[in-house]
């Protein structure tokens, strides 16, 4: 994000034809295909003990996800606290799930598990399972849990040795831990996290949304190139700030306020097609969206002796993913250009494909609004 600049197009002269145009479509697809959320992963964690060849653990998780994950009905509707009594009757059913999801290998072994215990902990379930290794090769555990429901899950563990206790965070990415060995090194750790931030952004509906609003009007690349720019500045900011516990911000405030960000980039461009100063918009709208990006790598466990490096590879990814976005969403508003009739310096943008987009946007935007402001 951060070429001679192509011959610069008249944005404040606009004409258009009155059909629909390919580029159009390929914008309303876009939006179309985003769910109406953003940040949906579950999390759930492990506690971790090893002992010599005996792995114990814990699994903590919310009740609602195994119900959707293992086919049980375990808690009460309103409230969502485990029934006692049903997760007694379901006990079976839920641990053959876990068993089959959570794994400990020695080597390519699988270890034998005992039958297992699961209890109720207000709203969540602790699974506890004990595997028996065989005496060679090495230990790692290997983790699936709720990925069949929802691919973007989370897990966090805590594993705690004779020597010391640390903190690892899986997912499909990153399915498995090493349970005997070191600590992961310095390349694995930045590997994972640049792997992270580029599915968080693309999983990010919210920012996608955001910064396709912030261009809508641009036909030129330097004020592209500009306003990517300051989000990406703000943000890292922020971002960083929190991941250092330097500022810290509540969700339930923060995620609302992302909403609106939206909302009201959107509106504007109802009002005005002024593209060259919107830099400035997005610097102040990426401060906030920088906490919500805090907010998800901090669900992804951040390994505290390898701060920077975590943090470095998540905000690279981040931006590698913002890159591609916003390179395909210019692409296709510049092919869309192209069918417009042409100005005196150029292709012109079509005010009917902005204003369509921005109020898709703007929609999307107030439900999540109203969505965050409800939850919160």
């Amino acid at each position: 994000m951060r070429g001679a600049s192509p011959e610069p197009l008249r944005t404040d002269d606009y004409r258009h034809r009155s059909t629909r145009l390919p580029g159009e479509f390929a914008l309303w697809l876009l939006l179309l295909v985003l769910p109406a959320y953003s940040h949906d992963a579950g999390v759930s964690s492990s506690e971790i003990s090893v002992n010599g060849r005996v792995v114990a653990i814990e699994i903590n998780a919310l009740a609602r996800d195994y119900e959707k994950a293992a086919g049980v009905r375990i808690s009460e509707k309103g409230s969502g606290s485990v029934n006692a009594v049903a997760l007694a009757v379901m006990a079976p059913a839920l641990l053959n799930y876990v068993r089959s999801h959570a794994q400990v290998l020695a080597d390519d072994v699988l270890c034998e598990a005992d039958e297992g215990k699961a209890r109720p902990a207000d709203t969540h379930v602790m699974v506890t399972l004990v595997w028996t290794c065989p005496n060679s090769g090495a230990l790692r555990y290997r983790l699936s849990l709720f990925q069949d429901v929802d691919p973007s899950t989370q897990h966090l563990v805590s594993l705690k040795t004779k020597d010391d206790k640390r903190e690892f965070a899986l997912d499909k990415n990153t399915p498995e831990l090493a349970l005997s060995g070191g600590a992961p090194s310095n390349f694995q750790v930045a590997g994972h996290f640049l792997a992270a931030g580029i599915e968080h952004i693309f999983l990010g509906y919210d920012h996608i949304a955001f910064l396709i609003a912030i261009i809508l009007w641009t036909s030129r690349l330097w004020p592209v190139v500009k306003a990517v720019t300051a989000f990406t500045f703000a943000h890292s900011i922020t971002l960083s700030l929190a991941a250092l516990d330097v500022v810290r911000i509540p969700s339930a405030i923060i995620e609302p306020a992302i909403a609106a960000s939206i909302v009201y980039v959107a509106a504007e461009n109802f009002t005005t097609r002024e593209a060259g100063k919107r830099w400035r918009e997005a610097f102040i709208f990426g401060l906030l969206h920088g906490f919500g990006f805090a907010s998800a790598l901090e669900d992804l466990g951040l390994p505290r002796g390898k701060l920077i490096t975590a943090l470095a590879a998540f905000n690279g990814g981040v931006e590698i993913g913002q890159v591609v976005i916003v390179a395909t969403a210019f692409g296709l508003l510049s092919a869309a250009d192209r069918w417009q009739i042409s100005g005196a310096s150029g292709p012109v943008r079509s005010p009917a494909l902005v204003h369509a987009v921005s109020f898709a946007i703007f929609l999307l935007g107030s439900y999540w609004f109203v969505s965050r402001t409800i939850a919160s």
